[in-house]
């Protein structure tokens, strides 16, 4: 991955997003977090550690891992089978048993099946939306309405925050790691425009989460993409393409600087930023050195070193969770909440790789379900083996589901069928966290298209993701302005714990 400072002004923050207080100057001296490999928005929530070193252990905590799929996951290809519908609704996969009796899901998540006992559905989440960006918005901030000024085409300042910047902006931060982390890329669509929902927006851009860049092709015709065995619209068949690369940022220092050459160096710039800070002014540039300040301890610190390596862990592990974006990120999730972070989302499958609307059935027996049943029960598996799930919930969610109807659209390059967008209801998949295994909240009517019973919105959602962390229902975030604003807007699902 590159990580040169074109490359880190230009990705790691929204369109509109400016720093006026930092001066040029200011900018270069501050070039000690360029030996991280990491933008100033992938740390923008450090806080300083006073005391802290590495030897520390880390302590038990409450932890989020939300999984999220681009591109609108297939409720009756997953966890709300219809065998009984007409065939243009119920579609090609068969239902099966899970451990719980009476719970079906699709034949194409077996290993999922055999651990319902530690899983829950939603079966009956809904919002009105049946476009990307705004479905995005709402699935990733979970706020409903729609922010002043919404822009499916890029993200704004008036754009709500997203989970991991509320988390960034209201959780403390653990063993000298940001609260929140998104990985293994940013949600960019094949168009080049930067998905909304992702950000701080009215938090500022302080508060935009820890992005950790990880799923890399060297071919361009791949710019954007973490896939799990095949590329989106260029499906390569079992194995991921030959140029295809899973590395984080690598967090030491350049060849050649030791540790002391690097302290005096550390000092002169100290020195510098003394001189510097009687002709700047102040503004900004004070939050500008506290981030650089916090991102040289990333950089000391081996804990961070180890909870973003995932090629380290060992050999059966690896081929546990599938070695490919989607069982690597997921490892590295566990690894990152192992180490302290509240928060992080995983993104699986960039570039709205859910977007089923053509050859769906083969896309999701072949390339889609398998990794992601592998992955998400190795997961669940990981954590309790680690004595970890109680404290740790998992939700998995796309922007919306997908039509009752099975169709095939004008314009297809095939003629194999699909489904749409379709916001009207999704299930969504919750396990650990205290979490009642074998539970399902709500259902859709007979045809999979609406909700029949317990109809629960993303406000609902986000309010058992925040309740999860410990969060009390009065906590509140702070804008650019200084101004409260309520960080829950629903209750949490009942039933689910």
């Amino acid at each position: 991955m590159r990580h040169d400072a074109e490359h880190d002004s230009r990705c790691s923050r929204p369109t509109g997003f400016t720093h006026a207080g930092i001066s040029r100057r200011t900018a270069i001296q501050a070039g000690s977090i360029g030996l991280l490999g990491l933008g100033m928005n992938h740390v923008a929530g450090l806080r300083s550690l006073a005391g802290e070193t590495a030897s520390t252990v880390p302590q038990s905590h409450k932890a989020v891992i939300y999984i999220f799929l681009s591109g609108g996951l297939a409720q009756h290809e997953s966890f709300d089978p219809k065998p009984d519908a007409p065939d243009n609704v119920r579609g090609e996969f068969a239902p099966i048993n899970t451990r719980t009796p009476g719970i079906q899901i699709s034949e194409h998540l077996p290993m999922l099946a055999q651990c319902s006992d530690k899983w829950a559905l939603v079966r009956s989440l809904t919002h009105p939306y049946n476009e990307h960006s705004i479905g995005h918005h709402v699935m990733l901030t979970g706020r409903t309405s729609q922010p002043s000024g919404f822009d499916g085409n890029r993200p704004t300042p008036n754009d709500f925050p997203s989970f991991a910047s509320v988390v960034n902006g209201v959780v403390p931060p653990r063993n000298n790691l940001p609260p929140a982390a998104v990985l293994p890329e940013k949600l960019v669509h094949v168009s080049g425009r930067t998905i909304p929902g992702q950000f701080a927006g009215q938090m500022g851009w302080k508060h935009d989460p820890w992005f950790i860049e990880a799923s890399q092709f060297n071919d361009t015709k791949y710019i954007h993409g973490a896939f799990p065995e095949y590329g989106f619209q260029r499906w390569e068949g079992p194995n991921n393409p030959q140029d295809y690369v899973f590395e984080a940022p690598r967090l030491e220092l350049p060849q050649g600087i030791l540790q002391d050459r690097f302290d005096r160096r550390l000092q002169l710039l100290r020195t510098l930023d003394a001189q510097r800070r009687q002709l700047d002014a102040a503004g900004e540039v004070g939050e500008f050195d506290q981030l650089r300040q916090t991102a040289v301890s990333m950089l000391n610190d081996g804990r961070v070193h180890q909870a973003v390596d995932v090629h380290s862990a060992p050999d059966a592990l690896q081929d546990r969770y599938g070695r490919n974006s989607f069982g690597w990120s997921l490892l590295m999730a566990r690894q990152l909440v192992e180490a302290g972070v509240s928060l992080v989302q995983v993104n699986l499958g960039n570039d709205e790789s859910w977007d089923t609307h053509e050859k769906a059935f083969p896309n999701l027996k072949n390339y889609l379900l398998p990794p992601t049943d592998r992955a998400v029960s190795a997961l669940i598996e990981d954590l309790d083996v680690r004595g970890m799930l109680d404290d740790v919930l998992i939700v998995m969610a796309g922007e919306f589901g997908r039509t009752p109807k099975v169709f095939t659209f004008d314009g297809a390059k095939s003629n194999l069928p699909g489904r749409d967008h379709w916001g009207a209801v999704q299930s969504v998949f919750f396990a650990g966290g205290g979490v009642t295994g074998g539970t399902v909240i709500g259902s859709s009517d007979r045809l999979g298209g609406y909700p029949a019973t317990d109809p629960q919105k993303p406000e609902n959602m986000a309010a058992t993701i925040y309740d999860a962390l410990g969060l009390p229902p009065t906590i509140t975030w702070k804008d650019r302005l200084d101004r409260p604003h309520h960080v829950y807007h629903g209750e949490p699902i009942k039933g689910l714990t």
